[in-house]
């Protein structure tokens, strides 16, 4: 299923877009998915990261042995 997401463009652009032979559609969800693709791995990494540093607060030894007596 698709849906569409309507852009404005100046007139001057759509006129050059219209005299070369590209499948525009095409292009632009391929461009669209590759950053939204970057921008979700940048999203991951910034919670890992925040994820570390939260993981970094707790005391090993303390996890064993609150896995032990379970």
């Amino acid at each position: 299923m698709s849906t569409v997401y309507s852009i404005r463009i100046p007139k001057k652009l759509r006129e050059l877009m219209n005299s070369v032979n590209v499948d525009w559609q095409r292009e632009i969800s391929k461009y669209i998915e590759d950053r939204v693709r970057k921008e979700l791995i940048r999203k991951y990494i910034e919670e890992g990261k925040n994820n570390l540093t939260k993981m970094k607060n707790i005391n090993n030894s303390d996890l064993i042995r609150e896995d032990r007596d379970a």
